[in-house]
């Protein structure tokens, strides 16, 4: 189910990188830094309130989604869900547009935060039909909604962007694409759902199970977000627009390889523990871990070897130059936070011990405050982005050790350090090559460390892609049984 997954998955991950590259470039040159800076917080705004309210119900769909329908229950499982969605969007938005008018923002900000909010509703629904398509094993439909969502959504914003909305533009067109992918989406939903009650009982354990996992995703935005707002309040909304446009040039290079992996894995491994138990979640564990660090390790160290070309290829004049300088920091913690999030997380909600993950991430939350409290105000930028680098190691070093008591999951020994050989071998090649500026410079570089940690892994024999490189690409053909 796992090589399936990764299979079926990568058209929606390619178009995912390509969206998420293009909304740097495209963005960073249209909006003026203040406006760039503008819509960063306002995305910020807007994930923390979809977070707050309606993840609980997400997570409820994707892990108990399986075991509902080996149970032939489907149809109460997801009427309890949308009922409890439904509660919750009729309340937010007046309270959404109260918050918006009373705050002490200014006029641009304000429209940025009053479109991300708005979008907030209908992406959250979108969202659950989403994850129960990935709980089926629906992967062509459930990648061709996240298609549809990426592609749709940056091709919108940047109309938006164009006629004057700012930097709340790429909100407006979220919102709109995701109504109309509900459009096409929601009937079949219904139908599903029909005949079906809420049940109290059945809801209070979904609480119980998906509070704790948003929680622990709010901690998260907690250390991606309290940067923001702090810079924003120490220095300006400018300041912002740097910092963002160098998080992001790591960030998003980063996570859409762990989005795939978890599109894949999340589901593959609910199924191999429901279906075989622990030994056959260990099997699967091992595996897509071991996977995970050969192909993210080495694309975080990548990035910092090459922010400076990287960065002048990518964005916008005049946010280039402090991009290429918060980007190699931000790669640190983007590794340490995609393993955690998309790997070592899975142990808590494996074992239905969310409460736990919770205390897991409270841990790098406090520390990441307390140090933008005290970096940001004498260090500014820089003291931002080590913050992050340092919040997000101990984190996963704090997720991996809490979640041993939880559903212990191997820990890929093995693939770190040959991985990290590879590395090795690769950052010596690279920073051997001249800095010649510029798409030349990238490719070269991009080019050259890509084939040397190629051929080293393979020459370790790296997860068996030496000894089992048959085996594994018959896995990956269409119509594979794995």
């Amino acid at each position: 189910m796992y090589r399936r997954g990764l299979l079926g998955y990568l058209p929606a991950n390619i178009t995912s990188g390509i969206v998420g590259l293009l909304t740097i470039v495209v963005f960073t040159r249209l909006m003026t830094p203040q406006q760039y800076g503008a819509y960063a917080l306002a995305m910020t705004v807007m994930i923390l309130a979809h977070t707050l309210l309606f993840t609980w119900t997400e997570a409820a769909m994707a892990r108990f989604q399986a075991r509902a329908r080996e149970q032939g229950e489907i149809a109460g499982h997801m009427a309890t869900i949308y009922r409890a969605w439904l509660l919750l969007a009729l309340a937010f938005p007046l309270a959404a547009g109260l918050a918006v008018w009373i705050a002490p923002i200014s006029d641009s900000l304000k429209v940025a935060v009053a479109a991300g909010l708005l979008a907030v509703v209908f992406r959250s629904l979108i969202k659950l039909v989403q994850e129960r398509r990935r709980a089926d094993g629906e992967v062509g439909a459930a990648a061709l909604l996240d298609m549809a969502q990426s592609a749709g959504g940056f091709a919108a914003g940047v109309v938006y962007v164009a006629i004057g909305f700012g930097g709340g533009g790429p909100l407006m067109g979220m919102a709109v694409v995701a109504i109309l992918c509900l459009i096409f989406t929601l009937r079949r939903e219904l139908t599903m759902m029909k005949g079906g009650k809420a049940d109290p009982a059945r809801l209070r354990e979904y609480a119980g199970y998906g509070m704790p996992v948003a929680l622990s995703l709010i901690l998260a935005l907690v250390i991606s977000s309290t940067d923001r707002f702090l810079l924003a309040g120490y220095l300006n909304e400018e300041s912002v627009g740097i910092y963002h446009a160098g998080y992001s040039l790591a960030n998003r290079t980063l996570d859409v390889m762990f989005i795939w992996l978890g599109m894949a894995g999340g589901p593959a491994m609910v199924a191999a523990l429901e279906r075989g138990g622990r030994q056959a979640l260990a099997e699967t564990a091992r595996e897509q871990s071991s996977f995970m660090v050969l192909l993210t390790l080495p694309a975080a160290v990548g990035v910092a070897l090459v922010a400076g070309p990287l960065a002048q290829v990518m964005v916008g004049e005049a946010l280039v130059e402090g991009a290429a300088h918060v980007t190699p920091w931000i790669a640190i913690g983007a590794f340490f936070s995609g393993v955690t999030t998309y790997y070592l997380h899975q142990a808590f909600t494996l074992g239905q011990r969310t409460r736990l993950l919770s205390v897991a991430m409270t841990i790098p939350a406090g520390l990441n405050l307390a140090l933008n409290l005290f970096l940001i105000p004498r260090y500014g930028i820089d003291g931002a982005m080590w913050a992050t680098a340092i919040s997000y190691t101990v984190g996963a070093v704090a997720s991996f050790t809490l979640g041993r008591s939880a559903m212990p999951l191997p820990l890929p020994l093995e693939a770190l350090w040959k991985g990290g050989a590879g590395c090795v071998a690769m950052a010596v090649v690279v920073l051997a090559i001249p800095d010649l500026g510029g798409i030349l410079e990238l490719a070269l570089k991009a080019g050259a460390g890509a084939i040397v940690y190629g051929l080293v892994v393979f020459a370790l024999d790296a997860a068996g892609a030496r000894t089992r490189r048959h085996e594994l690409l018959a896995s990956l053909r269409p119509g594979a049984a794995t």
